[in-house]
């Protein structure tokens, strides 16, 4: 291949990592990228994952074989067959060396050659290529992965020029893995409570923004359950500040092992003492139980008072929901209710007679979310006096 060929390679390969918004695509940019600029028919990029003792295939690209899928869930090898990866490089740094790529053939080695290559081999004539290039990929000093690309069978073999070749492509792999683990690191970061670990309030309006445009374009229920942790306050004037946290981490927990019995629920810290959990798909009533048992083992914490806790659903009779805003206002006003009542289970939107009236009752001038939310607890106007009993 020309040197030409070769770089316009390498800077589609560097452009496409860094255009990637996601894991999985900077994967694929990578292996396609290394496909194009070694002229091969396939590549395949691969972690090791030493505490499980083998290397996991992250994607596949190019002319893949039954059972190579573009991005594997399971296709893993242990790592005493490809021990290169764990050993040889670092014998060869050892000695003064370099992680750099080398080529197997279908050929195999000489005879008597030891080596860690029949696997590889093996490989090939299975899968009918005819060469491979394999370049370790090393990131923060230590061996990552690795990349391998191959030729079918009658294509020109690898020679020692395409393993150079292959190793500095590694070397912006890396540069590459490196940039996308530190956007994802940014993202966990923007979207998550640090306290708890949980969602934040970010992330909330992101997921209830996408839940409701799916709810309104095929009916998909959307649920919101909105907590209030009791007696925080008490905790924090009482015992101090590192106690209420504890308190927070702990419910923080609670919410996060119930809410895990709603197929792909989102547990989050909303901000102070008010959490909630956002379910898509689930029916109400089911949420509602998972309700009742978050309020359940709230009561049963050592610290705090439970938890008032409000719930609206698409699927309950609360009329239209076009906007996350309103679905908030809804719970919201349920869960004021919950905790003006001192409930012990929770109120749910649609079904309580009120909660819907006190949520029509607060301002709206706020286009946010929270904003939303803030007027809502500024202008919460009085509850109603309960209707006497009938004889």
């Amino acid at each position: 291949m020309g040197v030409d060929v070769r770089m316009r390679g390498m800077v589609a390969l560097a452009q496409g990592m860094a255009a990637a918004h996601a894991p999985d695509e900077s994967w694929r940019a990578a292996a396609e990228g290394a496909r194009d600029a070694l002229g091969g028919s396939f590549a395949a990029l691969s972690v090791w994952e030493r505490d499980l003792g083998r290397l996991r295939v992250l994607v596949n690209a190019g002319e893949r074989v039954p059972g190579e899928e573009e991005f594997p869930q399971d296709e893993a090898y242990p790592v005493h067959q490809f021990p290169e990866i764990a050993e040889f490089l670092h014998e060869k740094w050892a000695g003064g060396g370099g992680p750099n790529a080398w080529v197997e053939t279908a050929v195999g080695p000489a005879a008597g050659d030891p080596g860690y290559r029949h696997q590889r081999v093996a490989a090939l004539r299975r899968r009918g290529r005819g060469c491979c290039v394999v370049a370790p990929i090393i990131l923060h000093g230590r061996a990552w992965g690795e990349l391998y690309v191959a030729r079918p069978v009658g294509a020109p073999v690898y020679d020692a020029d395409d393993a150079d070749f292959a190793t500095v492509i590694a070397s912006v792999v890396a540069a590459g893995i490196a940039q996308t683990e530190r956007l994802e690191e940014v993202r966990r970061l923007a979207f998550t409570d640090p306290l708890t670990g949980l969602a934040n309030r970010r992330a909330v309006d992101a997921r209830l923004d996408e839940a409701i445009t799916l709810h309104r374009r095929d009916g998909t229920v959307v649920s919101l359950v909105v907590c209030d942790l009791n007696g925080l306050k008490a905790v924090n004037d009482t015992h101090g500040h590192a106690v209420g946290d504890r308190l927070l981490e702990r419910f923080g927990t609670v919410l996060s092992v119930c809410g895990a019995k709603l197929p792909g629920a989102l547990a989050a810290r909303l901000g102070g003492d008010e959490f909630c959990l956002l379910t898509v798909g689930p029916g109400a009533d089911e949420v509602i139980v998972v309700a009742d048992e978050l309020c359940l083992r709230a009561g049963a914490l050592d610290l705090g008072e439970g938890v008032a806790c409000g719930i609206a659903s698409t699927a309950d009779p609360i009329g239209q929901v076009r906007s996350a805003r309103r679905l908030f206002r809804l719970a919201d006003a349920a869960q004021y209710r919950a905790k003006a009542e001192r409930s012990a289970v929770p109120v749910v939107a649609g079904r309580d007679g009120m909660s819907i009236r006190l949520a029509d009752a607060a301002p709206d001038n706020s286009g946010a979310v929270e904003g939303a939310r803030r007027h809502f607890r500024d202008a919460r106007p009085p509850l109603p006096e309960p209707e006497p009993e009938r004889e």
